[in-house]
Protein backbone atom coordinates (compact mmCIF):
# COMPACT_ATOMS: atom_id res chain seq x y z
CA UNK A 1 0.00 0.00 0.00
CA UNK A 2 0.86 3.51 -0.78
CA UNK A 3 2.00 5.59 2.14
CA UNK A 4 0.88 9.29 2.06
CA UNK A 5 2.12 11.78 4.39
CA UNK A 6 -0.13 14.33 5.63
CA UNK A 7 0.90 17.53 7.26
CA UNK A 8 -1.03 19.00 10.06
CA UNK A 9 -3.94 15.83 10.97
CA UNK A 10 -4.34 15.60 14.19
CA UNK A 11 -6.22 12.37 14.87
CA UNK A 12 -8.39 12.12 17.93
CA UNK A 13 -9.55 8.76 17.34
CA UNK A 14 -9.08 5.68 15.73
CA UNK A 15 -12.22 6.70 13.68
CA UNK A 16 -11.98 10.08 13.26
CA UNK A 17 -10.24 13.06 12.19
CA UNK A 18 -11.07 16.43 13.42
CA UNK A 19 -8.28 18.52 11.73
CA UNK A 20 -7.33 18.77 8.07
CA UNK A 21 -4.09 20.31 6.82
CA UNK A 22 -1.99 20.18 3.72
CA UNK A 23 -1.37 17.30 1.39
CA UNK A 24 1.96 17.04 0.83
CA UNK A 25 2.09 14.04 -0.47
CA UNK A 26 0.02 11.94 -3.13
CA UNK A 27 -0.61 8.57 -4.49
CA UNK A 28 0.98 7.55 -7.68
CA UNK A 29 -0.17 4.15 -8.09
CA UNK A 30 3.32 2.80 -7.53
CA UNK A 31 3.47 0.40 -4.44
CA UNK A 32 7.18 1.19 -4.12
CA UNK A 33 6.79 5.25 -4.43
CA UNK A 34 6.93 6.51 -0.43
CA UNK A 35 6.51 9.69 0.31
CA UNK A 36 6.37 11.64 3.74
CA UNK A 37 7.04 15.12 5.10
CA UNK A 38 10.07 15.27 7.60
CA UNK A 39 7.78 17.20 9.88
CA UNK A 40 7.25 16.27 13.15
CA UNK A 41 3.89 14.93 14.53
CA UNK A 42 3.41 13.79 10.66
CA UNK A 43 0.38 11.34 10.27
CA UNK A 44 0.62 9.07 7.63
CA UNK A 45 -2.78 8.15 5.48
CA UNK A 46 -2.32 4.33 6.61
CA UNK A 47 -2.35 5.61 9.89
CA UNK A 48 -6.26 7.17 9.58
CA UNK A 49 -8.91 4.27 9.04
CA UNK A 50 -10.30 3.26 5.89
CA UNK A 51 -13.30 4.90 6.03
CA UNK A 52 -12.42 7.84 6.65
CA UNK A 53 -9.33 8.21 4.47
CA UNK A 54 -11.43 9.33 1.07
CA UNK A 55 -12.64 12.37 3.37
CA UNK A 56 -9.20 13.50 4.67
CA UNK A 57 -8.10 13.09 0.90
CA UNK A 58 -10.83 15.45 -0.15
CA UNK A 59 -10.79 17.95 2.60
CA UNK A 60 -6.17 18.29 1.80
CA UNK A 61 -7.29 18.70 -1.84
CA UNK A 62 -10.16 21.46 -2.11
CA UNK A 63 -7.51 23.25 0.42
CA UNK A 64 -5.53 23.46 -1.94
CA UNK A 65 -7.96 24.52 -4.65
CA UNK A 66 -8.96 26.91 -2.34
CA UNK A 67 -5.11 28.35 -2.13
CA UNK A 68 -4.65 28.23 -5.57
CA UNK A 69 -7.77 30.07 -6.47
CA UNK A 70 -6.94 32.25 -4.06
CA UNK A 71 -3.40 32.80 -5.76
CA UNK A 72 -5.91 32.67 -9.49
CA UNK A 73 -7.90 35.66 -7.81
CA UNK A 74 -4.78 37.83 -6.56
CA UNK A 75 -3.30 37.34 -10.20
CA UNK A 76 -6.06 38.25 -11.83
CA UNK A 77 -6.67 41.76 -9.54
CA UNK A 78 -3.11 42.43 -9.83
CA UNK A 79 -3.29 42.16 -13.85
CA UNK A 80 -6.74 44.49 -14.04
CA UNK A 81 -4.88 47.00 -11.30
CA UNK A 82 -1.58 47.44 -13.96
CA UNK A 83 -4.26 47.37 -17.05
CA UNK A 84 -6.21 50.33 -15.18
CA UNK A 85 -2.39 51.57 -14.49
CA UNK A 86 -1.63 51.62 -17.96
CA UNK A 87 -5.27 52.59 -19.55
CA UNK A 88 -5.09 55.43 -17.13
CA UNK A 89 -1.94 56.96 -18.61
CA UNK A 90 -3.03 56.44 -22.13
CA UNK A 91 -5.94 58.04 -21.36
CA UNK A 92 -3.80 60.78 -19.74
CA UNK A 93 -1.56 61.21 -22.35
CA UNK A 94 -4.07 61.34 -25.07
CA UNK A 95 -5.84 63.86 -23.73
CA UNK A 96 -2.71 66.06 -23.00
CA UNK A 97 -1.98 65.93 -26.91
CA UNK A 98 -5.76 66.63 -27.53
CA UNK A 99 -5.71 69.71 -24.99
CA UNK A 100 -2.30 70.87 -26.78
CA UNK A 101 -3.90 70.48 -30.70
CA UNK A 102 -6.54 72.31 -29.32
CA UNK A 103 -4.71 75.49 -27.88
CA UNK A 104 -2.41 74.93 -31.24
CA UNK A 105 -5.34 75.56 -33.39
CA UNK A 106 -6.34 78.31 -31.14
CA UNK A 107 -3.88 80.38 -31.34
CA UNK A 108 -3.21 79.33 -35.18
CA UNK A 109 -7.05 80.61 -35.48
CA UNK A 110 -6.58 83.94 -33.88
CA UNK A 111 -3.06 84.70 -35.72
CA UNK A 112 -5.24 84.17 -38.76
CA UNK A 113 -7.69 86.56 -37.38
CA UNK A 114 -5.32 89.04 -36.86
CA UNK A 115 -3.54 88.79 -40.33
CA UNK A 116 -6.81 89.09 -42.18
CA UNK A 117 -7.70 92.17 -39.27
CA UNK A 118 -4.30 94.35 -40.06
CA UNK A 119 -5.08 93.48 -44.08
CA UNK A 120 -8.41 94.57 -43.79
CA UNK A 121 -7.34 97.69 -42.26
CA UNK A 122 -6.74 101.01 -43.68
CA UNK A 123 -3.84 104.17 -43.34
CA UNK A 124 -4.12 108.11 -43.41
CA UNK A 125 -3.22 108.17 -47.30
CA UNK A 126 -6.84 105.87 -47.75
CA UNK A 127 -8.60 109.28 -46.08
CA UNK A 128 -8.81 112.23 -48.35
CA UNK A 129 -7.94 115.61 -46.04
CA UNK A 130 -10.56 117.83 -45.08
CA UNK A 131 -11.24 121.34 -43.51
CA UNK A 132 -12.90 119.78 -40.36
CA UNK A 133 -14.01 116.59 -38.92
CA UNK A 134 -17.24 115.68 -36.57
CA UNK A 135 -16.44 112.99 -33.59
CA UNK A 136 -18.37 110.53 -35.48
CA UNK A 137 -16.22 111.29 -38.55
CA UNK A 138 -13.12 110.62 -36.42
CA UNK A 139 -14.45 107.65 -35.17
CA UNK A 140 -15.21 106.03 -38.15
CA UNK A 141 -11.66 106.82 -39.70
CA UNK A 142 -10.47 105.26 -36.41
CA UNK A 143 -12.53 102.16 -36.73
CA UNK A 144 -10.96 101.16 -40.51
CA UNK A 145 -7.28 101.89 -39.43
CA UNK A 146 -7.67 100.18 -35.88
CA UNK A 147 -7.82 96.52 -35.78
CA UNK A 148 -11.29 95.02 -34.66
CA UNK A 149 -9.94 93.41 -31.63
CA UNK A 150 -7.97 96.17 -30.24
CA UNK A 151 -10.44 99.41 -31.23
CA UNK A 152 -12.62 99.43 -27.96
CA UNK A 153 -8.77 99.61 -25.84
CA UNK A 154 -7.88 102.53 -28.79
CA UNK A 155 -11.18 104.06 -27.81
CA UNK A 156 -10.78 104.22 -24.30
CA UNK A 157 -7.06 105.89 -24.46
CA UNK A 158 -8.87 108.54 -26.42
CA UNK A 159 -11.83 109.34 -25.06
CA UNK A 160 -9.74 109.69 -21.44
CA UNK A 161 -7.09 111.84 -23.40
CA UNK A 162 -9.05 114.27 -25.87
CA UNK A 163 -12.67 113.21 -25.41
CA UNK A 164 -11.81 112.15 -29.46
CA UNK A 165 -10.77 116.33 -30.16
CA UNK A 166 -8.19 116.30 -32.64
CA UNK A 167 -7.44 119.83 -32.06
CA UNK A 168 -6.87 118.91 -27.85
CA UNK A 169 -4.35 120.70 -27.04
CA UNK A 170 -3.06 120.86 -23.09
CA UNK A 171 -1.84 124.62 -21.77
CA UNK A 172 0.39 123.06 -19.31
CA UNK A 173 1.83 120.72 -21.28
CA UNK A 174 1.22 121.33 -24.75
CA UNK A 175 0.50 117.55 -25.23
CA UNK A 176 -1.82 117.79 -28.48
CA UNK A 177 -4.16 115.61 -30.27
CA UNK A 178 -6.27 112.77 -30.47
CA UNK A 179 -3.80 110.62 -28.35
CA UNK A 180 -2.38 113.62 -26.88
CA UNK A 181 1.45 113.31 -28.43
CA UNK A 182 4.14 115.14 -26.26
CA UNK A 183 5.21 117.46 -27.87
CA UNK A 184 2.71 117.12 -30.96
CA UNK A 185 5.24 117.71 -33.19
CA UNK A 186 6.16 113.69 -32.57
CA UNK A 187 3.33 113.15 -34.61
CA UNK A 188 4.97 114.64 -37.55
CA UNK A 189 6.41 111.58 -38.37
CA UNK A 190 3.37 109.87 -39.38
CA UNK A 191 2.44 113.29 -41.91
CA UNK A 192 2.91 117.00 -41.88
CA UNK A 193 -0.48 117.49 -41.21
CA UNK A 194 -0.86 116.22 -37.86
CA UNK A 195 -2.29 118.86 -36.56
CA UNK A 196 -5.31 119.09 -38.51
CA UNK A 197 -5.90 115.35 -39.98
CA UNK A 198 -7.35 113.14 -37.23
CA UNK A 199 -6.10 109.78 -39.73
CA UNK A 200 -2.33 111.14 -39.30
CA UNK A 201 -2.78 111.27 -35.90
CA UNK A 202 -4.58 107.82 -35.27
CA UNK A 203 -1.63 106.25 -37.43
CA UNK A 204 0.97 107.92 -35.20
CA UNK A 205 -1.11 106.71 -32.16
CA UNK A 206 -1.44 103.69 -32.96
CA UNK A 207 2.51 102.93 -33.85
CA UNK A 208 3.34 104.20 -30.89
CA UNK A 209 0.77 102.17 -28.80
CA UNK A 210 2.46 98.97 -30.32
CA UNK A 211 5.83 99.42 -30.14
CA UNK A 212 5.84 100.70 -26.87
CA UNK A 213 2.88 98.72 -25.42
CA UNK A 214 2.27 95.83 -28.06
CA UNK A 215 -0.88 96.87 -28.62
CA UNK A 216 -3.54 99.63 -28.00
CA UNK A 217 -4.97 97.62 -25.60
CA UNK A 218 -1.49 96.68 -23.98
CA UNK A 219 -1.34 100.56 -23.54
CA UNK A 220 -4.40 100.71 -22.08
CA UNK A 221 -3.85 97.98 -19.06
CA UNK A 222 -0.77 100.28 -18.74
CA UNK A 223 -3.30 103.84 -18.44
CA UNK A 224 -5.35 101.91 -16.02
CA UNK A 225 -2.68 101.29 -13.83
CA UNK A 226 -0.52 104.70 -13.93
CA UNK A 227 -3.16 107.09 -15.35
CA UNK A 228 -1.07 108.17 -18.14
CA UNK A 229 0.42 105.76 -21.26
Amino acid sequence: MSRISVRGFAVASATAVTTVGAVVGVATGDPSNDLETTASGTTLLADIPVGEQAAVQTASLTQQADAIALSADAEAKKSVEESARIQAAKDAKEKKAAAEAKAKKEREEKDKEQVASRSATRDSSDFAPQSSYTVAQVKAMAKQMVPAGQFQCFSNIVNHESTWNYRAQNPSSGAYGLVQALPGSKMGSAGADWRTNPATQIEWGLNYMNKRYGSPCGAWSFWQANNWY
